[in-house]
C-alpha cells in the first residue's frame, strides 16, 4: 500500500537528524504533557448521554434515513410537476420573496427572518432570536440549480441547494465548484452568508470567494444583483459572515472548474512535537519543490502524531494503475479511522501511502461519521458488523439529534461538547495548537488551510495589517494571506477523564487569544463573546455602512444578536435592532 515514489526535498533547516526515515517523522518526540483538573462528581445526565445511542440507533438513524429518502422523493415529484429549472421559474420564486419582504412594516411586524425551523440548522446554537416576534419569509422553494453554463463556466444556484445535491449534479458534467464543504446537508445560502471551507481553500479561498454574483432582496422589497465590481460591490463584500443581517440571499452564480473522476490521495504520517508537525504542515501545504496540491488536509491524532494529506484530480486510466478505495460505500471504515488504522498505525518510518478515491467519495469523506462526532453518538458504529448491517443508515441527521436533546440535556450537552472552527494566520498555527491542547485536549484535530484575500475595505475578515510589509511568510502573496482552520468537534479530554471542565471559561480564553492574534471564531458555533469583544474580533466598518446604506436597521437583525449567546431576551434583541 505504501508508495516510495513520493519524495520531498525539504529545506535544510527542517531536516530532523533523529528521524528514522523521512524528515517529518520523529517518533522519539514525547507527547506534550497535559494539565490535569480536579475530579468531577458523577451526574445522572452522564449516564443518559453515555447511552444516548440506545435512542439514536433504533429511532434517530431510521428517521434520518427515511427523511433523506423522502426529501429525494419530494424533490423528484416537485421536478415532475414543475418541470426543469428555468430562469423564469427562479424569477417567479424571487418575486414571491420580494413581495413578502415588501409587505413587512418596520417596528410593527417584527424583524425579518427565514421561516426555516431552528432545529433544521446544522449548528449547536439554539437560534433564540426566532422565539420572539418575527416576520417569517418562506424560502423553501428556492432549492434548484437554475442553470449550468459551461461556456462561461458558472452555475446559477438557489440558496437551499445542498452540497450533496450540487455535487451529484455537477460531477455528471465533469465540472464542480472549486470549494466543496464536506457535509451533504450544508446549503449554499448558509455557506455564502456564513462560512464554508474545504481542503482546496488554500488555492481558492473560502466558499464565498468563488461567488461571481449574488441576488439579494433588501429591506422594502428591492432586489439587487451584487458583483465584485458593480455599484453594489460594497454589499457583495459585506454579505459573507453577515448571516442574513443585510438582506435575504435568493440566488448566486458560482465559478466552475473542470474536474476528473478520481482523486490521487497521498497520506504523509507525521510524528514529533507540535512545532515539528506544523513545520511539516507548512511544507506540504506550500511546497517549494513542486506545484501546490489541489487539496490539503491534516488530521492530528495526538500532540505528537498525525497525518497530512494531499489530493489531486486524476483520470480513470491513472487510477486503475494503483489501489482504488471506494470509501463512499456504507460498509467502508469511517474516513478518520481508515487514516489512523491503515496509515498512521502501520507506519514505521513515515513513508507516504497513495490511493485513488472516486471524486464524489472524496468530497464527502467525512459525512458518514460527521467527521468523528459519530464516535460519541454511535460508539460501535465503525465496527465491521455494524457497518455491514446498519452502516447504510448513517449518518444521523443533526436536526433529529437536536430533537433527542432538550431542556437540561441540551444545556448539559453544550457544556460538555465542543464544536468550533478557529481561523488563525498560518504562522500562528503551532501556538494555537498548543493552547487548544492545554485547554481542550481534543483529538483528532482537523487542520484545513485557506487563503484570506486582502480587501482593505473594512470587511469582517481581512489579512493582518502588516503581513505584506517586508518579507512575507510562507504561502502569503500580495493578494492574500495564508491561514489555517483548526476544527475541534468532540468532548474535551478533561471530561473523558472525569475531570472538572469549564466550557465557558475555556471558550472565553480562546476567544481572547484570537482577538490578540488576529484570529477568528466561526459563527456557527456557540460563542462567549460579548458585543464589544465581538467587534474587536471582526471589523464592523463595511458591515455597518451597508446596514445603514441598504436600510437593514429595523428590518433585519444585527449579526451579533443572531449568533451571540448572551442575548436570550426577545425584547432586548428587538431593541438592539
Amino acid at each position: 500500500m505504501a508508495s516510495k515514489e513520493e519524495t520531498c526535498d525539504a529545506p535544510a533547516e527542517l531536516v530532523n537528524k533523529k528521524a528514522t526515515g523521512n524528515w517529518w517523522w520523529n517518533p522519539e518526540s514525547p507527547a506534550r504533557p497535559l494539565c490535569h483538573h480536579p475530579r468531577a462528581p458523577f451526574h445522572l445526565l452522564d449516564f443518559l448521554m453515555q447511552f444516548r445511542w440506545i435512542i439514536i440507533i433504533p429511532i434517530v438513524l431510521p428517521l434520518s434515513f427515511l427523511w433523506a429518502r423522502a426529501h429525494l422523493l419530494r424533490a423528484w415529484i416537485k421536478s415532475l410537476i414543475r418541470g426543469p429549472a428555468t430562469l423564469r421559474k427562479h424569477l417567479d420564486r424571487v418575486e414571491r420573496v420580494r413581495s413578502a419582504v415588501a409587505k413587512h412594516r418596520s417596528g410593527y411586524h417584527g424583524l425579518v427572518c427565514t421561516a426555516r425551523p431552528t432545529f433544521w440548522s446544522v449548528t449547536n446554537r439554539d437560534s433564540a432570536y426566532k422565539r420572539g416576534s418575527r416576520y417569517e419569509v418562506d424560502l423553501s422553494d428556492l432549492a434548484d440549480i437554475v442553470n449550468v453554463d459551461l461556456n462561461r463556466m458558472v452555475v446559477k444556484i438557489e440558496p437551499y441547494v445542498t452540497m450533496g445535491y450540487l455535487t451529484a449534479t455537477l460531477l455528471k458534467l465533469g465540472v464542480c465548484i472549486p470549494v466543496v464543504p464536506e457535509y451533504d446537508d450544508l446549503t449554499v445560502g448558509g455557506l455564502v452568508c456564513g462560512y464554508g471551507i474545504e481542503g482546496s481553500s488554500h488555492k481558492y479561498g473560502l466558499f464565498y470567494d468563488e461567488v461571481v454574483s449574488m441576488e439579494i432582496v433588501l429591506a422594502g422589497g428591492r432586489v439587487v444583483t451584487a458583483t465584485r465590481d458593480n455599484e453594489h460591490k460594497d454589499l457583495f463584500h459585506a454579505i459573507p459572515w453577515s448571516y442574513g443581517a443585510l438582506g435575504m440571499l435568493v440566488g448566486v452564480e458560482m465559478r466552475l472548474i473542470k474536474v476528473k473522476p478520481y482523486m490521487k490521495v497521498t497520506y504523509y504520517p507525521v510524528a514529533g512535537t507540535i512545532e515539528e508537525m506544523c513545520k511539516a504542515w507548512n511544507h506540504f501545504l506550500v511546497p517549494e519543490d513542486k506545484l501546490w496540491a489541489e487539496y490539503v488536509e491534516g488530521l492530528i491524532y495526538s500532540s505528537n502524531r498525525g497525518v497530512i494529506m494531499t489530493a489531486d484530480y486524476v483520470d480513470e486510466q491513472e487510477a486503475r494503475t494503483g489501489k482504488i478505495n471506494r470509501m463512499g460505500y456504507w460498509f467502508k471504515p469511517w474516513f478518520h479511522k481508515h487514516v489512523k488504522e491503515s496509515v498512521l498505525d502501520k507506519s514505521t518510518d513515515g513513508s507516504p501511502v497513495v490511493e485513488y478515491v472516486p471524486t464524489r467519495d472524496y468530497y464527502h469523506r467525512h459525512t458518514r461519521s460527521l467527521y468523528w462526532e459519530a464516535d460519541l453518538l454511535v460508539p460501535m458504529g465503525n465496527h465491521v458488523l455494524f457497518r455491514w448491517l446498519l452502516g447504510w443508515l448513517m449518518p444521523p441527521r443533526v436536526s433529529f439529534l437536536k430533537l433527542t436533546t432538550f431542556g437540561k440535556m441540551w444545556e448539559y450537552y453544550t457544556a460538555r461538547f465542543v464544536a468550533q472552527d478557529i481561523l488563525v494566520p498560518l504562522h500562528k498555527t503551532a501556538a494555537c495548537m498548543e493552547l487548544m491542547h492545554d485547554d481542550y485536549d481534543i483529538y483528532p484535530l482537523w487542520l484545513c488551510p485557506h487563503r484570506v484575500f486582502k480587501t482593505r475595505m473594512g470587511t469582517m475578515l481581512d489579512c493582518e495589517k502588516d503581513y505584506d510589509s517586508g518579507e512575507m511568510a510562507q504561502g502569503d502573496t500580495n493578494e492574500a494571506q495564508m491561514f489555517t482552520d483548526l476544527g475541534i468537534w468532540y468532548t474535551p479530554g478533561h471530561i473523558l477523564r472525569k475531570e472538572k471542565f469549564d466550557a465557558a471559561a475555556a471558550s472565553h480564553k480562546l476567544e481572547q487569544w484570537l482577538i490578540e492574534n488576529h484570529g477568528y471564531q466561526t459563527l456557527y458555533a456557540i460563542t462567549e463573546l460579548n458585543e464589544s469583544d465581538f467587534w474587536k474580533m471582526f471589523d464592523k466598518t463595511l458591515y455597518q455602512q451597508c446596514r445603514e446604506k441598504y436600510n437593514a436597521e429595523g428590518s433585519f437583525m444585527d449579526v451579533y444578536y443572531k449568533v451571540g449567546k448572551k442575548n436570550s431576551s426577545a425584547s432586548a434583541l428587538a431593541a438592539r435592532s
